[in-house]
């Protein structure tokens, strides 16, 4: 039984979804009274790649409509970042936020918008992530590593997802995408499963009906950029995706996968993998565990099925593909111990983990079947070591 489940009688914020979403392939050049309604002066947040690429689409929607001003979130969504854009929000006395780009965009956007208490348009400029949906932001080091994360007050106030902006970001984001999209499923069933409330149980089965649209779409959509089942797979990431944590919160969003994503940007030499790829890793590690410490043969079947599908679509399997394949053991027990923190999300996990078995489960992710050494840990020899 869940920990929700125990204590029905908590007052709970639901922050399900944002007040407004404009889909289509032209979306953008439709929104002009929507975000008019929200604000005159806005500050349009974004990255180096992300505003010039969204320009030619949003830039006569703003000379139109509205008094923009632009800023730079940085290489992060960190907190120095975070407090130079409330200087520029206040500098241009603006009224609206406009997050233009990819999660860590879109996060600095919404954080801000709510820290200036002001309305907020998401616009993503890939569906590698729902972070245009979800009532939350994380926080990274000015370096790249994960901080912390902050639960919103509520979602975005507009989301503009607009399928001609979308197909211009390269194929592997939206491969990202799915990975970081199918966690859902694999977190939510596990923290989340045995839940009695409604809400949780219909995030819960609609995290199974996201992994069945994707295990059964991906390849199709990958294969026909900008067909209709392209827009329906992009719909799962971008928004399906981010329904499920709005109706489910916390348990059903991010677990182990996630928090071995946390742990592994603490390590500069995973900073050239995308967040989906390396939470389809962590997927990997968390069904791992699963067999190892609580001998699934369930989470065993998963996982070969997952192998299969990631081979198929381009998702990293092993730490190699991942970018990692120079990573000493030192470096992966620090990343296993960050994973394993106090407070970390791998603790809704139904059972306990420590960081060697993690460390463990993070070298064997491609293991032909479940382990029959129990709570053994495995120790991996095929890593170098610091010198």
């Amino acid at each position: 039984m869940s920990h929700l489940s125990k204590t029905p009688h908590l007052t709970a914020l639901l922050a399900i979804a944002p007040r407004q979403v404009l889909r289509g392939a032209n979306a953008l050049s439709d929104s002009g009274a929507a975000i008019a309604a929200l604000g005159e002066r806005p500050l349009v947040i974004g990255g180096n790649q992300a505003l010039p690429v969204a320009q030619s689409f949003l830039q006569p929607i703003l000379e139109q409509h509205l008094t923009p001003a632009v800023a730079n979130y940085g290489p992060n969504c960190s907190e120095g970042g975070l407090a130079a854009l409330q200087q520029a929000a206040a500098a241009h006395q603006a009224d609206l936020v406009i997050g233009v780009g990819g999660g860590k965009a879109l996060d600095a956007a919404k954080l801000v918008a709510q820290q200036c208490q002001l309305p907020v348009v998401t616009i993503p400029t890939s569906a590698a992530t729902c972070a245009a949906w979800t009532a939350l932001s994380n926080v990274y080091s000015q370096a790249g590593a994960f901080q912390y994360d902050v639960s919103l007050d509520a979602c975005p106030d507009l989301l503009i997802l607009d399928y001609s902006l979308i197909q211009t970001a390269p194929q592997r984001t939206l491969i990202a995408g799915i990975g970081d999209a199918l966690a859902k499923w694999y977190e939510a069933s596990v923290s989340s499963g045995n839940s009695g409330q409604t809400l949780t149980i219909a995030a819960v089965q609609q995290a199974r009906v996201l992994r069945d649209i994707l295990l059964q779409k991906s390849a199709a959509a990958l294969e026909q950029p900008g067909s209709q089942v392209w827009q329906e797979v992009v719909d799962a990431t971008v928004l399906l995706a981010g329904v499920i944590g709005g109706l489910g919160g916390a348990q059903c969003r991010t677990v182990a996968a996630h928090a071995v994503h946390n742990g592994l940007t603490h390590l500069p030499i995973s900073h050239g993998s995308l967040h989906g790829e390396k939470v389809a890793y962590g997927i990997l590690v968390q069904l791992r565990l699963e067999e190892m410490l609580q001998g699934s043969n369930l989470a065993a079947a998963a996982r070969q099925q997952l192998l299969k599908f990631y081979a198929e679509i381009g998702l990293p399997k092993t730490l190699a593909e991942l970018g990692l394949a120079t990573v000493t053991i030192e470096e992966l027990e620090s990343a296993a111990e960050v994973s394993c923190a106090q407070g970390s999300d791998l603790h809704r996990l139904p059972f306990a983990v420590e960081s060697s078995q993690l460390l463990a489960a993070m070298v064997s992710t491609t293991a032909p079947g479940p382990s029959s050494r129990g709570n053994a840990v495995l120790v991996p020899q095929a890593l170098p070591t610091a010198e």
